[in-house]
């Protein structure tokens, strides 16, 4: 038999997604920044050694 009335998980499976979603954007992000960060660092060491 069919269920009638409210579909049962739809909301928080919607809800645990879009978390989930943010989540793994945030991480992709301070991944970025990381990386850039660190090939600033790695630049200015290399100037230093050139000028040394």
């Amino acid at each position: 038999m069919a269920k009638t009335g409210r579909e049962k998980n739809t909301k928080n499976k919607a809800k645990h997604s879009k978390l989930v979603n943010r989540k793994k954007n945030k991480l992709k992000v301070d991944e970025i920044k990381r990386k850039e960060r660190l090939r600033e660092i790695i630049q200015k060491a290399n100037k230093n050694e050139v000028k040394d």
